[in-house]
């Protein structure tokens, strides 16, 4: 079987540097959607060229009209941001942070997640609510068997772009809508390490291997606080601890499942590590109860 190389182990993939972006707002919306289409084909058309036919198709599929790109960024393994739904409506937004080995090269999965609670939320909002989600890639992940998936450090480079991302947000919805940011895996550490100066109203943990933080309370935000964890999810056997190590710090400390932890817990089922966005799963279900703000309704672990 052939698969396609990670950017680690690739040459640099050439492309075409960002595109020169206005202020996001409601009414320039549909032009940065078109400005970031026009440089994912463009980026497809350097990928295909340098004979990287698995990016190329990737970039591709990012660049057709349908699809709204908030940012886009082909360089290296690429950082994209897409949304679903009419931002600039909603009444409520979920953010997606995603983890490890995510890249342009394997966005496909990602963007199913957050197409899957798209749906979830379509169908579950009451009539006249209003909707979005926004798949944010917008760091460089690190690779499940590397040693930076260990540390803070790729966190720590992501923190202040989820930060300048979160406010350029607000100046898209309105004033009356929520944002929940929904973090998976290692981007459970992102959104801890952005969490005392993001504007969200909660704040999901699932698959987390630690934040990185003590309790909830070491996280500094007023946000609601909600973390879960599937009955088969091999995390669980990630020891909870930190630690330092030649002079790095290893691990991310308290399990946010436990008590001690303090965070909201939700039940998650019985899936796996990348089974918290199926369709018809508790995980699911209950995310979008969160995500809505119907956090009587959530099913508590």
């Amino acid at each position: 079987m052939v698969v396609p190389l990670s950017a680690a182990a690739r040459p640099e993939i050439p492309s075409p540097p960002p595109a020169t972006l206005p202020k996001p707002t409601a009414a320039t919306l549909d032009g940065i959607y078109a400005a970031n289409s026009a440089n994912a084909a463009e980026a497809a058309r350097a990928a295909a060229a340098h004979g990287d036919t698995h990016r190329a198709a990737a970039d591709r599929e990012l660049a057709a009209p349908t699809r709204h790109l908030l940012t886009f960024d082909g360089r290296g393994p690429g950082r994209a941001t897409e949304v679903f739904g009419d931002l600039a409506r909603a009444d409520h937004v979920a953010v997606l942070v995603p983890g490890s080995d995510t890249s342009l090269d394997t966005y496909g999965r990602f963007r199913a997640t957050a197409t899957a609670l798209r749906r979830q939320l379509t169908t579950t909002a009451p009539h006249g609510t209003r909707t979005a989600v926004v798949a944010w890639l917008g760091y460089r992940t690190p690779a499940t068997l590397s040693t930076a998936v260990l540390t803070t450090n790729r966190a720590d480079e992501a923190a202040p772009h989820l930060r300048a991302f979160i406010r350029q947000l607000h100046g898209v919805v309105g004033p009356a809508a929520t944002i929940s940011l929904v973090c998976h895996s290692y981007g459970t550490v992102v959104c801890a390490r952005a969490a005392a100066h993001l504007d969200v109203d909660d704040l999901a943990l699932v698959g987390s291997p630690g934040t990185g933080a003590d309790t909830a309370m070491a996280l500094h935000t007023p946000a609601r606080i909600w973390a879960a964890r599937g009955k088969d999810d091999w995390i669980a056997e990630v020891p909870h601890v930190r630690t330092g190590l030649f002079g790095v710090t290893v691990g991310f400390g308290t399990d946010p499942v436990s008590p001690a932890f303090g965070a909201h817990l939700f039940a998650a089922g019985k899936g796996g590590h990348s089974d918290y966005f199926s369709p018809g799963s508790v995980s699911l279900t209950n995310l979008a109860r969160i995500v809505l703000g119907d956090t009587a309704e959530v099913t508590r672990a």
